[in-house]
């Protein structure tokens, strides 16, 4: 537990001046650079024969995601050239626009596979948008609360109320995989916020008796829940999916077969581009490929998390925590999946699996990493003097302390 003892001889917070563009997490700008070029490898492994079949040439498919890349690369700079406080005035105007649009895409979107997920023909999928207006807007809301977050009518209650009825947007298309990362991050971000353990047991319980009733009540659910029962005791047993991406990891071994060369991706794995590109990497470059690929994973969430131990503000360290819990949660899924150690679940793997909008969305929310990241480099905050995590909450105050109420 972090704890602050103010003393008379701590300096005051220096008031907060124009950070330079320069100074922001370069690390973090360089693991995105490595996972995004690791990211069009593969997406032209896996596309550049449904690409020649489609549009008579391999690299019609792998373009569309490099436009979509240049789209995603202007969108973050100019998030991260921001201030991200000026999110606060713009939360609740995001937060209609993000509802207006999952309707919209109930009543005009396009059906592919038997989800009615995207807009123009499903270039644009609303849910993601949704999970980056979930950090943003809970992250003020929560900041906003204060101490009342502690009183189930200020608390609980509000929050369940957005939260479910976002995801219940979502779980309507129906996106279950999308729906369960709202959840999953709006609760990390409650509990960070100081959501004592009354509320996070009143929460987990309620969850749990919303996800047993989505398990009995969708035959989709129920179907990938009773077949990963299955697939423990005997991996036969698993879904299709789950089999052929397992003989995928398999034909790669330790080193993998070369980038191209997969064969699975040619015969019965579905969607090597999105959902099984993890798969893909298995048998392209082997054990040593998934590592490198876990490993920039892992740095990308240490440094998410880094950032917001060491933000000026409650503001900040919860956008931050939000944002880096997303992306570790969606990651976890997708390589979970895949090796079937999770459900089956259709979440992206971030910046490595094709998709526009999955792509732009991460890369804002990159953008709002690298804005919370900016110091001046001439008058840095004191460690004492930014927000802290509080695990244990044993002095009943929020886990993230609030920086900007110290002195």
């Amino acid at each position: 537990m972090t704890t602050f003892i103010p003393t008379s001889a701590a300096p005051p917070i220096p008031a907060r001046k124009k950070s330079s563009p320069l100074n922001m997490d370069w690390g973090l700008l360089l693991i995105v650079a490595v996972l995004i070029a690791f990211g069009l490898i593969m997406v032209y492994s896996t596309t550049f024969d449904w690409s020649y079949r489609q549009f008579d040439s391999p690299t019609t498919i792998f373009f569309k995601q490099v436009t979509w890349l240049a789209l995603g690369v202007v969108a973050m700079l100019i998030v991260a050239r921001l201030d991200y406080h000026i999110w606060i005035r713009l939360a609740v105007p995001l937060l209609a626009f993000t509802v207006l649009a999952l309707i919209v895409v109930l009543i005009f979107g396009t059906q592919v596979f038997g989800a009615q997920r995207g807009l123009f023909q499903g270039s644009l999928q609303p849910s993601e948008l949704a999970k980056l207006v979930t950090v943003i807007y809970l992250a003020v809301w929560l900041t906003s609360k204060g101490e009342k977050i502690n009183d189930i009518s200020y608390g609980l209650v509000p929050f369940g109320v957005m939260v479910g009825f976002l995801a219940g947007l979502v779980l309507r298309q129906p996106d279950i995989s999308a729906a369960l990362t709202i959840i999953v991050v709006g609760a990390a971000m409650f509990f960070l916020a100081g959501a004592d353990i009354l509320q996070i047991s009143l929460a987990s319980l309620t969850g749990g008796g919303i996800g047993y009733l989505i398990v009995i009540t969708s035959a989709t659910a129920r179907g990938r829940l009773s077949t990963w029962l299955a697939g423990l005791t005997n991996i036969t047993e698993t879904s299709w999916h789950v089999q052929q991406a397992i003989i995928a990891f398999i034909n790669g071994g330790f080193f993998g077969r070369g980038i191209g060369e997969s064969r699975q991706k040619f015969q019965a794995l579905p969607t090597q581009h999105t959902d099984s590109i993890f798969a893909v990497v298995g048998e392209e470059l082997g054990l040593i490929g998934c590592v490198f690929l876990i490993a920039l994973f892992i740095l990308l969430i240490w440094r998410g998390a880094k950032i917001a131990a060491n933000a000026r503000d409650s503001l900040g360290a919860i956008i931050a925590s939000g944002i880096t819990v997303w992306f570790a949660f969606e990651a976890i899924i997708n390589i979970g999946v895949m090796v079937a150690a999770v459900p089956f679940a259709g979440n992206a793997l971030p910046f490595i699996s094709y998709g526009g909008s999955s792509l732009v969305v991460s890369l804002c929310a990159i953008g709002l990493l690298l804005s919370i990241s900016r110091q001046d480099p001439d008058s840095s905050i004191q460690r004492k003097t930014r927000a802290s995590f509080d695990y244990s909450r044993r002095d009943r105050r929020a886990r993230l302390s609030r920086a900007d109420r110290r002195s």
